[in-house]
């Protein structure tokens, strides 16, 4: 079996670094056993040994296929549909309620995680279905609970968020699918329109799909105030259990670079005798209704970022061990035998940059997966909180993992060299698929004007001194507690306060120049973030290998991680040096560019 993910690093986050175990003291999760999360990490890493991993290269070199206005995709996908339904992985967080399991988000990303690194292609379909489930769940009516969701849940039906329209894009606001309602209650309307770029959007592994729509209902408010939230799947059923074609059509499939195993279509609605739609939650708050989904996606995107490093470096690693070429400066000699490539400094440089993205994102998303769990399980005095610094934190562990995420599966093929441009090893696979999570659920940029225009300022700011207090936390006990690691909790302190320092002159620029004087260098500030915000994890992280070394000097999983820790605060952490000088900067060069300038 090759290895594409660290059992080890995941059961060192689970029960040493984020104590998932705690959580049972909350009567949402009071029911957890260790065993039973022990059991389901394996479970997960046999289920992706067997019917993910098999198909990684297939899936991609034997991509969907749109035939008679249908989408026809690997056999496998209605395999593994059955087999997540049937074990239920798609149930897994879902509440008990609705026939799901209560498990903590902290432990279902680490299977997610897996499913990832063993092919992040199939492993999308189980997950939208089981974010359309639970939206539904907390939106839904009790007639729509209980006709979708357990047909989401086994695996029978898929779910999918369709949200994207030629003409608007992430503009969300410019949305024109109507929505006339057919019923005096209001929740049943006849859908016009026609979305793009819809992941999952139709294809024969499953009996039906079900699209979460959003759409405007007619004569509602322009904007993305008039949006509304929908049901709409591809067949109704009569009382009789029968199906009845809804009138979605598929217009196209696309075609992709990488992610090739999961289809990305085009749909038109409501040609024929009309298209059937049914409302979930209130009119007109569709889009706040959706953001549950679309979160939970721009957290899902982060991980799988992470998940698909994780397999790039671990290949790049198994490589550099067994690849001979070239002798160390010390060893010259033509005589002499090569030595093995992961011999070389720059190697050696590449694979622990590698490293220190994959395990410090993992880290950072599942920081992220137990503030929502908390956010979940929490006294509702309490909750607040830990639901605005997950806000708060929702665009950096979407775009740090899928922006580094890029450069870290470069580099896998770099150590490889010409044999990884090549089919023939499977990282220029990971490249590929590495490179749509930079705009899935909205680009990089759209991602820096969240958190610098709304999520920084939001509350007063509480969100953020709430995360810089975390911070600090985790600086003080290095400090403090911990003498061998003193310097680098000074060093992180150093860049935080920084950080701090620009986000104050920021907000003080916002009231005082022009929105888009204030917002021009949001990416880069959305980086400067993401660098300190890795930086935190690592030296937390850190702490606790510290202490683990102290009680078996021996132990090379904690050496490694400590040495890694090393790497990002000697190479990763001072790139935001330069980033701090742009953000301090008063020429705007972006802005003063136009048409003429830019040839």
């Amino acid at each position: 079996m090759s290895k594409y993910f660290n059992r080890r690093n995941i059961d060192f986050l689970l029960y040493e670094v984020f104590d998932v175990m705690s959580l049972g003291k909350y009567d949402y999760f009071k029911r957890q056993k260790k065993d039973t999360y022990d059991l389901i990490v394996d479970s997960a890493a046999q289920l992706a040994e067997k019917e993910l991993r098999p198909y990684f290269v297939e899936m991609d070199r034997k991509e969907p296929q749109f035939e008679g206005g249908k989408v026809k995709v690997h056999p496998q996908v209605r395999n593994l549909m059955k087999e997540f339904g049937e074990g239920g992985w798609i149930s897994a967080d879902g509440s008990t309620e609705f026939g799901g399991q209560q498990l903590p988000l902290t432990l279902t990303s680490c299977t997610q995680f897996i499913f990832g690194a063993a092919n992040y292609s199939a492993s999308v379909f189980p997950f939208l279905s089981a974010g359309a489930a639970r939206l539904l769940s907390k939106f839904g009516t009790d007639k729509l609970k209980s006709e979708y969701i357990p047909k989401l849940y086994s695996g029978e039906w898929q779910g999918t968020m369709a949200m994207t329209e030629p003409q608007a894009g992430s503009s969300l606001g410019d949305i024109t699918t109507s929505a006339d309602p057919l019923d005096d209650e209001g929740t049943v309307y006849k859908i016009s329109g026609q979305k793009i770029y819809i992941s999952a959007g139709d294809h024969d592994g499953v009996d039906n799909v079900v699209h979460l729509m959003l759409a405007r209902i007619k004569g509602a408010p322009i904007g993305t105030k008039g949006l509304s939230l929908f049901v709409v799947p591809q067949k109704r059923y009569n009382e009789k259990g029968q199906p009845i074609d809804n009138n979605v059509v598929t217009s196209g499939i696309f075609h992709k670079m990488g992610y090739k195993g999961a289809p990305i279509v085009q749909l038109e609605f409501g040609g024929g005798e009309g298209c059937f739609g049914f409302l979930v939650g209130k009119p007109n708050h569709g889009l706040a209704h959706m953001f549950q989904m679309m979160n939970e996606a721009r957290i899902a995107v982060g991980l799988s970022a992470a998940s698909i490093a994780s397999a790039a470096y671990y290949a790049s690693l198994e490589y550099a061990n067994e690849r001979p070429q070239g002798r160390t400066l010390d060893n010259k000699e033509a005589v002499n035998p090569q030595s093995l490539i992961i011999e070389h400094a720059d190697v050696k440089r590449m694979l622990l940059f590698q490293k220190s993205i994959v395990e410090g994102s993992q880290s950072l998303l599942m920081q992220c997966a137990y503030y929502a769990d908390m956010a979940k399980a929490e006294k509702e005095a309490s909750q607040e909180i830990f639901k605005l610094v997950l806000d708060l934190l929702t665009p950096v562990a979407k775009s740090f993992p899928s922006e580094m995420g890029i450069h870290s599966t470069s580099a896998a093929i770099q150590i490889f060299g010409g044999a990884g441009y090549c089919q023939d090893f499977p990282v220029e696979q990971y490249f590929r698929e590495m490179r749509i999570h930079t705009i899935h659920e909205g680009t990089t940029g759209i991602h820096a004007l969240d958190l610098l225009g709304r999520k920084i300022v939001m509350g007063g700011g509480i969100a953020f001194r709430a995360f810089t207090e975390e911070v600090t936390k985790v600086i003080k006990k290095s400090k403090l507690e911990i003498t061998a690691l003193s310097r680098y909790g000074t060093q992180l302190d150093d860049v935080l306060f920084r950080l701090q320092n620009i986000t104050m002159k920021l907000s003080t620029q916002a009231m005082n120049e022009k929105k888009d004087v204030f917002l021009a260098d949001a990416t880069a500030y959305l980086e400067l973030f993401g660098i300190v915000a890795i930086g935190w994890q690592w030296l937390m992280q850190a702490n606790i290998a510290q202490k683990g070394l102290e009680a078996n000097p021996e132990d090379k999983f904690y050496q490694s991680k400590l040495h890694t820790m090393r790497y990002y605060f000697e190479y990763e952490l001072p790139k935001s040096e330069g980033l701090i000088t742009r953000l301090n900067s008063s020429d705007h060069v972006t802005l003063e560019a136009d048409s003429k300038t830019i040839l």
